[in-house]
């Protein structure tokens, strides 16, 4: 009879991923979302300017 080991994974492990990549996105926004902004403002003011 072979015993079967219950492979439930790292929660732990996920979890720290998962808020690490929450933090990442938070950050890269802080600093990306003023150009982001400034570039959508340009596009837009170049379509409504024909």
């Amino acid at each position: 009879m072979k015993i079967m080991k219950s492979d439930n994974g790292d929660v732990p492990g996920w979890v720290l991923i998962t808020l690490m990549t929450a933090g990442l996105v938070v950050l890269i926004w802080a600093f990306a979302g003023p150009a982001l902004e400034g570039v959508f403002d340009q596009a837009m003011s170049r379509v409504v300017s024909f």
